[in-house]
């Protein structure tokens, strides 16, 4: 790969650790990555990026905070924003960068925030309970928005409940910055929907589920000013004779959007998925493991070659070699240690 990346990993604080957001140098060559400095953030247990590629928004104990991406790709901080609620755990932008979207996990509340045009966060346009209760009244059963991601239409939010299993389709007024619930894709009881990726393309959507392991893909059109989602078939996230008590977590596109990876804890493994963009169809490449434990977030390097695994309990970063054509991963090199690792964006420096 001819350009220079930096990689921005999100993390927990513990104790006197203050540092959420950890930046490294990419040696996209040797698959190995360098620390280069550390945001002081408390508990950015998540982080996006605006689609102008300017800004990073991340979530903080206090609310989200904004940072403008500097040339080397430093960031500078811009402002503090509340969320007038319980720490988020899932950020996105709408594709205009009008709005910040943040998901509840505590308290099951989706939130809605004004972006101005220099980056920072602007005011709370809406603000959105989910309600009810699952199959069982204990901790998965309940509302928790695990994910909100708007179509690539910039129309509808697609917002994952991981307690009341189903993913809230809301239109968006890209005036007022208010919601108008639309569609539930329903998903089966006691599955958890986690994260949700949509290609650019805007036709294919994939839905991982945390507790029973598996993505569901769906065909996505608009049909007489409403949205649609077909479902084209189901993928296990783990192997026959996984380990019990896994949850699946990460799911990510390569940079190409050729693959599409998840990682899974309990089980300590990531599986890579071919993307058939005609029809949407996934093709198991592996499911290996990750030398680690509890893998939050597990990303393909824009190359294609390599993987890093981010390891929440072991507090480690591993590292891979990937062959996509044999299906096979090989350990690349020692691991990084790192506390409580989260989430990891690969960033492309520009000239």
């Amino acid at each position: 790969m001819a350009g220079k990346y930096v990689a921005y990993v999100s993390t927990y604080t513990m104790k006197d650790k203050n540092h959420g957001i950890t930046i490294y140098d990419v040696d996209m060559e040797k698959g190995r990555m360098t620390e280069k400095s550390q945001v002081e953030i408390t508990n950015s247990s998540y982080v996006t990026i605006s689609h102008n590629r300017k800004f990073l928004y991340s979530i903080t104990d206090f609310g989200v905070e904004s940072y403008k991406i500097q040339k080397d790709g430093s960031l500078k901080m811009l402002n503090l924003a509340s969320i007038n609620g319980m720490r988020g755990c899932y950020l996105s932008t709408d594709y205009e960068d009008r709005y910040l979207f943040c998901a509840g996990y505590h308290d099951g509340k989706i939130t809605v925030l004004r972006l101005n045009e220099d980056g920072s966060i602007g005011e709370i346009t809406e603000e959105i309970f989910h309600r009810g209760l699952g199959s069982v009244a204990e901790r998965n059963f309940r509302p928790h928005v695990s994910c909100v991601k708007m179509t690539r239409d910039n129309k509808y939010l697609m917002a994952a409940d991981i307690g009341m299993d189903h993913v809230n389709v809301y239109r968006l007024n890209s005036e007022t910055g208010t919601l108008k619930m639309v569609d539930v894709i329903r998903s089966e009881q006691e599955s958890g929907p986690r994260h949700i990726k949509m290609t650019k393309d805007g036709k294919f959507v994939y839905i991982v589920h945390e507790i029973k392991n598996y993505i569901d893909a769906y065909r996505y059109k608009e049909v007489n000013d409403a949205p649609e989602f077909e479902k084209i078939d189901t993928y296990p996230t783990v192997n026959s004779y996984h380990a019990g008590g896994s949850a699946s977590s990460a799911l990510n596109f390569s940079e190409d959007e050729k693959y599409i990876i998840s990682s899974t804890a309990g089980d300590n493994s990531v599986i890579a998925f071919k993307i058939d963009h005609k029809n949407g169809k996934l093709e198991k490449r592996f499911c290996l493991p990750i030398s680690g434990e509890y893998p939050k977030d597990a990303c393909l390097f824009p190359d294609n070659r390599h993987l890093v695994s981010l390891n929440h309990e072991s507090n480690t970063m591993t590292f891979f070699k990937v062959d996509m054509e044999k299906g096979t991963i090989v350990m690349n090199g020692k691991e990084l240690s790192i506390d409580r690792p989260n989430c990891i964006i690969f960033f492309e420096l520009k000239d």
